[in-house]
């Protein structure tokens, strides 16, 4: 036997006799683990979402009748559109004579009231030609009482304390029932649904339904395989820093309505807001999209029109949803000013007509297209503070980067006030939204504002 052998086997023999050394970790905590760990899809930096409401959002009530308002919607410039449940609705405990949408009877069918199938390919196509994306929405939390999983596989769903199938406990869900995520036969038959209407219809994502009734982790492992096939985006109906993590790009900023609504009631003043921007700063991940809206189905229906909620503060609401960090959303109607509560469970279609919202929508996402400090998430820039002398009145704030800026201020009282602002921040030279006027903006500032108005200055 060699030297060097007998030396390695010696070796060996030692380390073998010697106490086993700590494991190292997986992971060093102390290095910061990113937070997203997929990319957003290029298509989603500048974009703005559009709610189609299908059953009301044309008099046919079709996707036929829907595909041909796409150009039109591309005039407008809204890039992801979303179609609410495309799926057959339950017929047993139905509510209305239509009953609602998010009462899904079959995740693999289409409601033949909507159209076919290949109604439905040929709108996701006419939307893909003009350069749009188009996102259905997902009920994955429960079904109709009649949903053909009933049938197949009774033991995929929830029970209450009689061992019965249960709506969703304490809300007054009663035309549905819940499903139950730990059986992982159902969590592989819901992946794989999500990946057919990718595959099938070619769709480009989902707003999913009551997001955070669903366990996390079945979004987590659903989304991966989602863009395996394909980059996705996925808007979650909820409002949660940890879906950001692996599964969602964009969440409801419910407490962003709540506080502007609070406001424009009367019932709080702009420093209501901060709380929010403090959490938005530190506690979001930089690269969340937060879904910013004035109205969208279920406000529409159950707590009435942006024109009900907002009163005369409206415009300024609209202008900040897309000024503000966050994506911003469009509910069909809104650009035709529409001030009626669309009706849940019936047909009641948007009385189209002429509106000067139109206008001011088309000019906003123009705005957020070209303006690179208006970008989605981290693609655009933060809103930074800009103190000024009336806190309580006026909400006040900067996005710059290296190419563009924006100076906003916002007042959200009845009263009307002179503005003026500290330090330097917003100084420079602008272009005012609203007139098209240049502005040179120093220290001597001083502005008039109106109760309820805004001025949004670019640069």
């Amino acid at each position: 036997m060699k030297p060097v052998l007998v030396h390695a086997l010696a070796t060996l023999a030692l380390l073998a006799a010697a106490p086993a050394a700590p494991a190292a970790p997986a992971t060093d905590p102390y290095q910061p683990r990113e937070y997203v760990q997929f990319q957003h899809a290029d298509w989603t930096k500048n974009a703005t979402i559009y709610q189609i409401n299908t059953r009301q959002f044309t008099p046919e009530g079709t996707f036929k009748a829907a595909a041909g308002q796409l150009p039109r919607l591309k005039e407008l410039g809204v890039d992801i559109l979303w179609l609410m449940p495309i799926h057959p609705i339950g017929e047993i405990k139905r509510k209305g004579s239509l009953g609602s949408p998010y009462a899904v009877r079959d995740f693999r069918a289409v409601n033949p009231e909507l159209g076919t199938m290949a109604d439905l390919r040929a709108f996701v196509e006419r939307a893909h030609a003009l350069g749009q994306r188009v996102i259905i929405d997902w009920v994955g939390n429960h079904t109709s009482w009649d949903n053909v999983l009933m049938t197949q596989h009774p033991e995929w769903y929830a029970r209450g304390a009689d061992g019965k199938p249960q709506p969703t406990p304490w809300f007054n869900w009663d035309d549905i029932i819940d499903l139950d995520y730990g059986k992982p036969e159902l969590r592989r038959y819901m992946t794989d649904a999500m990946k057919f209407w990718v595959r099938e219809a070619g769709i480009d994502g989902y707003r999913v339904d009551a997001a955070g009734l669903v366990p996390q982790d079945f979004w987590d492992h659903a989304s991966r395989e989602l863009r395996a096939i394909k980059p996705v985006f996925m808007l979650a109906e909820w409002e949660s820093r940890d879906m950001h993590r692996d599964a969602f790009d964009a969440s409801y900023a419910w407490t962003w309505w709540d506080a502007l609504h609070d406001i424009a009631r009367g019932r709080s003043d702009a420093t209501r807001l901060h709380a929010y921007y403090a959490w938005n700063a530190k506690f979001y991940p930089r690269q969340a999209y937060r879904m910013l809206y004035t109205t969208n189905h279920d406000k529409n229906a159950w707590d009435g029109t942006e024109f009900e909620a907002f009163g005369p503060a409206v415009d300024a609401a609209i202008v900040f949803s897309f000024v503000s960090e966050g994506i911003p959303l469009v509910y069909n109607g809104q650009e035709a000013g529409n001030t009626k509560r669309l009706a849940f469970f019936e047909r009641d279609p948007i009385a189209w007509k002429a509106s000067p919202y139109t206008a001011l929508y088309k000019k906003l996402i123009a705005l957020k297209k070209q303006n690179t400090a208006l970008w989605n998430g981290e693609y655009g820039a933060r809103m930074v503070q800009v103190p000024n002398n009336a806190p309580a009145q006026v909400l006040s704030f900067v996005r710059a980067n290296d190419k563009d800026k924006v100076f906003v201020a916002l007042n959200l009282s009845d009263k009307p006030v002179k503005a003026s602002f500290d330090k330097t921040l917003h100084h420079g030279s602008y272009r005012d939204f609203a007139t098209g006027a240049k502005v040179e903006v120093g220290g001597s500032l001083d502005v008039e504002m109106a109760p309820w108005s805004y001025r949004v200055l670019v640069k």
